[in-house]
Parts: structure tokens; C-alpha cells; sequence
């Protein structure tokens, strides 16, 4: 299911398909991604898709997508909104790319796309958290023009570099 085209990528649901579930087995099992998530996920890749899955049939404005670079290759990535945990309805844009995708601007292009959806859909203000010392998703945050919060401990029990995006006024 495609979510939306950018001129670069496409956002799509994540399947089931051995191609998916295998990148996504390699995508969360790098040291050099899970890090900075707090660690890999604690379920199996099949299992991560019927949980974006139930995201997005919670509310269609969210989920979390796969990142296809349009020039063909597996894809580049997960980008994600949805819901902060223990939050009071604030909406967290967020990006987990593979290495070898780094450094292209997918993340900044792919977020942008998702965000710009969003306000259109009426909502008014996203967020993002990155882990202190995370320099390539703290400049996607500085290049989507977010505005630094400082750090908390309010969302997923841990200190994180918070910042937010207003929706343009009309």
C-alpha cells in the first residue's frame, strides 16, 4: 500500500514479502542503528509489520512506512508517525535508516513528505526525539526547520533531545 511519492522515494506499508521481512531483520539487527532506538526490537520482523500495521488502522495519518528509493534497491529505510508513548497526543516524526542508505537525504526527504501530509490533514504541530550525540538525525531535525526543545525524560524513559515543528499558518 503506497502512502505517498516524493521525487525520490516511495512510502509504503511494510509486508510480510521474505524481501521485506529479510531488510528489516538486517536493518534493526545493526549495532549501528539500534543504538540509537535503545536497542533492537524485542520482537520478530514479521511481527514489527502487524504492529504498524495496527498503528495505521488505529489512525490512518499513522504509521510506519518503508522507504523505497524510486531508482530501484531494497529499501532505504523506516519512516514513522505516530503517537509519543505516555504522551498527551503528540505525534512524533521519526526515521531509521540503513547504513548503506545514509548520507543521501533520504531521512530528511522522506520525513518531510510525512509531516507535509500531516498538516494537510490538519494536524498542527509534530515532534521529534533524538538521543543526545545522534549528530545525522539531530541535522534531519535542523533541515525540517524544527525548533530545539532541550532535553527530557518524558517520552520512552530515557533522556532525549526533544524538538518540534508547528504547522505553517494559512
Amino acid at each position: 500500500m503506497e502512502l505517498l511519492c516524493t521525487g525520490r522515494l516511495r512510502l509504503r506499508a511494510w509486508t510480510t514479502a521474505d524481501a521485506d521481512l529479510a531488510r528489516l531483520a538486517d536493518l534493526y539487527g545493526r549495532d549501528e542503528v539500534t543504538r540509537w532506538l535503545g536497542g533492537p526490537p524485542t520482537v520478530t520482523p514479521a511481527e514489527l509489520v502487524e504492529r504498524w500495521r495496527l498503528v495505521h488502522e488505529l489512525d490512518p495519518a499513522h504509521g510506519c512506512w518503508a522507504v523505497d528509493p524510486l531508482d530501484g534497491g531494497a529499501p532505504a529505510g523506516t519512516v514513522l508517525l505516530k503517537p509519543l508513548p505516555d504522551g498527551v497526543g503528540e505525534v512524533e516524526v521519526g526515521w531509521h535508516l540503513h547504513p548503506d542508505s545514509w548520507g543521501r537525504g533520504y531521512a530528511t526527504e522522506a520525513a518531510r513528505a510525512v509531516v507535509d501530509r500531516a498538516f494537510d490533514d490538519g494536524l498542527l504541530e509534530v515532534f521529534a526525539v533524538v538521543r543526545p550525540g545522534n549528530e545525522p538525525s539531530l541535522a534531519v531535525c535542523r533541515r525540517l526547520g524544527m525548533q530545539p526543545l532541550g532535553r527530557t525524560t518524558r517520552w520512552y524513559g530515557r533522556e532525549l533531545e526533544a524538538f518540534r515543528l508547528e504547522a505553517p499558518a494559512d
